[in-house]
Order: C-alpha cells, then sequence, then structure tokens
C-alpha cells in the first residue's frame, strides 16, 4: 500500500519548513488510475473535437469505448491488494481514497456499464446528429466521477464525486436541441437533484457538527462517542445524508424523474443512468451507513426497509398500469421496472443493520447490481435497436412479430426480460433474487422479503407480456416491427455482449456470488 508520511524535518529546519514539508504527499497514480483515465480521455476528446473533420468525428466515439476499455484494463494490478492514497500525515491509515475490493467491484460496474453505452452512442449520436465532442466529453466525466466515488472515504470526497457524476448527465439528457421532451427532462431531472443535494449537505454539516471529522472511519468513532445532547442532531443528520443517496437509486419518494428523464434523454443514455447512476447511489449509501453510520443503524435500517418496500411496490404498480399501446411505452416501461430493481437493491442494505456481518449483506447488493447490469443494458440495446422510430424506443405493441423478422434480437430481449423477472432459464435473474431474499430472511425482516416475493410475483406479469408479444404474429393491419435493415455494428456487438455475459453468469452464477462476496469493507 502507497502511503503518504510526514517528511522529517532537516537538521536546523523552521517550524515553517516542518508544516510544509509535513504536508507533501505521494500520490498512488496505479491506485488513482481507473479513474484518472476516463477523465483525461474526456479533456482529450472535448479538445480533439475542434480539430477532426466533421466525417470523422465517429472516431471520437471509438477514442472513448477505447479509454474505458483501458480503464477496466487498469483495475487488473489493484486486484493484488489494497491500496490507499491522498491519506492523512498524522495517521497514514486514514485515507481520501481507497482501492479495496468493493470499489474495484463498483468501478467494475460503473466502467463496464459506460463502456457498454459508450458502444450505444457511437450509432446514435451519428443518426440523431448530436454534438460528438459535447457528447463524449460529458458522458467520459460523468464516468470519471462515477468511477472516483466508491473509492472515496471522507465526506467532501463523496459529494464531489457525486457531483462529477451527475452534472454532465444532466446535460446528457437535455444534448438534443430543440427537443421539448430532453428540455423538460434535463430541467426536472436537475431541478429534483439539486434540491436532494442541498438537503445531503445539510445533513452532512449536522454529522460533522455531531462526529467532528470527514473521514468516514473517524466519524464513526466521533458519532458513537458524540455527547447525548448532540444525538438528536446526528439523527437528523444520517436522515438528511440519505436523501441524496436515495435520490441517485430512485428510491420512493424521490423517484418521480425517472420515466420523463429516460423518455427525454437519448436511449444510450437512459440506459448509463439505469446502470451506471444506479451504482453511484448504492455505492455511496453503502458507503456512508455501513462505514459512516454504524451507531445509528437503529435510524437508517428501519428508514432504508420502508424505502425498500414502497420503492419496489411503487415501481412494480406504476409498470403495471402502463400501456402497451402508450407512445415511448418502452422506455417507460424499462425506466418503472428499474425503479422496482432499485427496491430489491436497497433490501441487503438494509438488512445490514441488523445482520452480525453487514459487509455480507452489502455483497448480496453488489452481486444483484451486477446481474442486473448486464441483463438491463442488453434490454435497452435492443430498445436502441429495435424501437428507431423517433429515437425514444417505441411503443411495447411495436415489438409484437419481432421473432419472424429477428430472431436473435427476440430471442435477447425475451432472455434479458426474463431474467429481470427472475425466472429460469434467467439463472442469474433468479439467483440475483434468492441472494437478496437471503440477506432479508438472514438479518430477521421476514416481513421485507414477503413483500420482496410479492412484488416479483406482480412484476412477471408486465416482464411476460412483453415477452409474449415477441412472438406472436405481427396484426395484419399493423405495420412491422422496425430493424427490417442491418444492424449497426456497434448495437450488434452491445446486443452480443450482454447477451453472451448473461448466458455465461448463468451457466455459473456462483462467479458473481464469489466475487461479489469478497468485496468487503
Amino acid at each position: 500500500m502507497t502511503y503518504a508520511h510526514a517528511a522529517a524535518a532537516p537538521a536546523g529546519g523552521t517550524a515553517d519548513t516542518v508544516l510544509a514539508e509535513s504536508v507533501v504527499q505521494s500520490v498512488d497514480w496505479l491506485a488513482v488510475a481507473p479513474p484518472t483515465i476516463v477523465a483525461v480521455a474526456a479533456v482529450a476528446l472535448l479538445v480533439a473535437d475542434l480539430f477532426v473533420p466533421e466525417r470523422a468525428k465517429h472516431l471520437l466515439g471509438w477514442s472513448a469505448v477505447a479509454a474505458l476499455a483501458l480503464s477496466l484494463l487498469a483495475l487488473l494490478p489493484l486486484l493484488d491488494g489494497d491500496r490507499g492514497t491522498f491519506c492523512l500525515t498524522d495517521d497514514p491509515n486514514v485515507c481520501s481514497y481507497t482501492a479495496d475490493r468493493f470499489a474495484l467491484v463498483v468501478q467494475l460496474l460503473v466502467l463496464a456499464g459506460a463502456l457498454l453505452a459508450a458502444l450505444l452512442s457511437v450509432h446514435d449520436v451519428r443518426a440523431t446528429k448530436l454534438p460528438a465532442g459535447e457528447f463524449w466529453f460529458l458522458l467520459l466525466a460523468s464516468a470519471a466521477g462515477a468511477a472516483l466515488l466508491p473509492a472515496a472515504r471522507d465526506l467532501a470526497t463523496l459529494v464531489i464525486a457525486l457531483e462529477v457524476a451527475s452534472l454532465p448527465a444532466f446535460a446528457l439528457v437535455g444534448l438534443r436541441r430543440g427537443d421539448r421532451l430532453s428540455s423538460e427532462a434535463a430541467l426536472k431531472f436537475f431541478l429534483s437533484s439539486v434540491t436532494a443535494t442541498a438537503v445531503m449537505l445539510l445533513g452532512i454539516s449536522f454529522v460533522y457538527a455531531a462526529g467532528g471529522s470527514l473521514h468516514l472511519a473517524r466519524l464513526a468513532d466521533g458519532l458513537a462517542t458524540a455527547p447525548e445532547q448532540l444525538e438528536t442532531l446526528a439523527a437528523a443528520g444520517v436522515v438528511l445524508t440519505l436523501v441524496g443517496f436515495a435520490f441517485k437509486t430512485a428510491a420512493v419518494p424521490f423517484h418521480f424523474w425517472v420515466p420523463d428523464t429516460y423518455v427525454g434523454a437519448p436511449i444510450p443514455v437512459a440506459a448509463y443512468l439505469s446502470v451506471v447512476g444506479k451504482a453511484v447511489g448504492f455505492s455511496g449509501l453503502i458507503l456512508v451507513t455501513v462505514l459512516a453510520f454504524p451507531a445509528y443503524d437503529h435510524v437508517w435500517g428501519p428508514a432504508i426497509a420502508v424505502l425498500a418496500a414502497l420503492t419496489m411496490t411503487a415501481g412494480n404498480v406504476a409498470a403495471l398500469r402502463q400501456r402497451a399501446d402508450a407512445p415511448h411505452s418502452a422506455v417507460r416501461l424499462l425506466a418503472w421496472s428499474s425503479v422496482a430493481q432499485a427496491g430489491y437493491l436497497l433490501v441487503p442494505i438494509a438488512a445490514a443493520a441488523y445482520a452480525d456481518e453487514p459487509e455480507r449483506a452489502v455483497g448480496a447488493t453488489l452481486a444483484y447490481a451486477l446481474m442486473y447490469g448486464v441483463v438491463n443494458l442488453g434490454a435497452f440495446a435492443v430498445v436502441a435497436a429495435v424501437g428507431a422510430k423517433g429515437g425514444r424506443g417505441g411503443r411495447v405493441t411495436d415489438y409484437r412479430g419481432l421473432a419472424s423478422t429477428r430472431l436473435p434480437v427476440a430471442l435477447a430481449l425475451a432472455f434479458f426480460l426474463i431474467n429481470l423477472a427472475g425466472l429460469p432459464p434467467g439463472i442469474i435473474g433468479l439467483f440475483a433474487k434468492v441472494t437478496v431474499l437471503g440477506a432479508a430472511v438472514d438479518a430477521g425482516l421476514g416481513w421485507l422479503a414477503v413483500v420482496m416475493a410479492a412484488n416479483v410475483v406482480v412484476g412477471l406479469y408486465y416482464y411476460l407480456r412483453w415477452t409474449a408479444l415477441l412472438f406472436r404474429p405481427a396484426a395484419p393491419a399493423a405495420e412491422p416491427p422496425a430493424v427490417r435493415t442491418a444492424l449497426a455494428a456497434p448495437l450488434r456487438g452491445a446486443i452480443g455482449l450482454t447477451a453472451a455475459l448473461g448466458i455465461a453468469l448463468s451457466g455459473a452464477p456462483q462467479l458473481v456470488l464469489r466475487f461479489a462476496g469478497e468485496a468487503l469493507l
């Protein structure tokens, strides 16, 4: 591990010299390589856009894909052990950035999700004439913030990473100039996020006043030993801090922005938000609850359990009410599905408050997030390929009879939907839900396990209804499904890659469970 150490004072050195040298820190560039590569690539592509001719703008997209692939490779050297940097000079074990197994698992999810979103975007940027330089800069800048957040170990770095991941996302949603839906979606997304961030910052100020530190490890000790008269202030701070992360996870009541934002955004951006945006929220939520607020698990545990029950129920009920022939219903259905899935992801975090080993419950959330990320990105990839009308995914009824014109694409979408439903042969979806249910039962949250089981049954209806439409003959008077021409290579690559990963993991789901189970904080 590379940590910062206080420099020794030279003979005859003054007090100012000692102070100046004591704050000099060495940076472990290997530890910070994944987000750094993405951030440098973002700036480089923005500058390159000024010099690249219009006919070669697509090269910017492939450069972004290459940068994300390189950042994924930069994770490999970090597997040999935990590394920390930007540490306190008086305590080298307290760092602002720690590349431990938890951080690596989330960074893998974030960077791989951004890579697949970039593959989807290569075709979409050209087809919809989005400004290439701005798009790729914003996507990579957001991905850099998302990759930074799981390694952050102080509240200041957490907030900065959260905002770096969020602010470019607002612009990505509203990048379709002159498009009313896009502008409205970006405005609603921005206003909701700013409000949640303001509340979160108020909460952070409260817990800092009670705990006396911004570093998560020291804050946990400070809150555990805080004077009794500060307990109410600390408890209020804990609840308010959770608000910002609850917004990013689309938990009730901070979920209303999701369907309109997904419809207004380009489909690759909606796919990015559904996976990478959620990974940011859940990793931040895990860090503050398990590492910073263990002394107040009696506050955040019941709160997150109730949020989980309300979120999965609201998402499934809204998805059930979604009309298949409504405009943009395919993306709206996936949006409400992602809200319901967020509720399932919250279950193990709530269980961590009651479990003897909260880190094991965290592993269940990460395992579910990895499996969900693969199949949800795959579903969005098919929607991007099939629902080309208007660039917004089309209606669910537009997918009727897809198997007769594009059998491989229809089979891929059916596989993704069955996994989201948690039914065989979608083994990874089934294993993910069983893992989450097991975490709730082991923690003594039987009522939450019952609510989740009921919601899984409810979700079967709209997932299977869409799956059945794929194999029904198209109505005689209806327009045949889209995708009459050959799919663009990036779209084929995204669909094929997610399908291959889903099938491989269905054959060996224990690999994901073991990998996520080792992500101990």
